[in-house]
């Protein structure tokens, strides 16, 4: 992918997580894209080598990796 389609996803991703997490994290709209992105790229690809290649389903992966990224980032930062 290229880095706009990186960009989309990582923000859909983010926002994704962020709504399902429901809670309040000290991210930013930046670090929301950020985490999405990283949870994109390691939960996608961690899907598919437990899961297989199921066209258009990584997506889940990516979503629930993104909600654990936050969780830890949330943990680990003061308030």
């Amino acid at each position: 992918m290229g880095v706009i389609e990186w960009i989309v996803v990582g923000t859909i991703v983010g926002l994704l997580a962020r709504l399902m997490l429901k809670s309040a994290d000290p991210v930013g709209c930046i670090g929301t894209i950020f985490i999405g992105i990283a949870g994109a790229a390691i939960g996608g690809r961690v899907w598919e080598e437990i899961f297989g290649d199921q066209k258009g389903v990584a997506w889940i992966g990516s979503i629930l990796a993104a909600m654990l990224l936050l969780a830890i980032f949330s943990r680990l930062m003061p308030r």
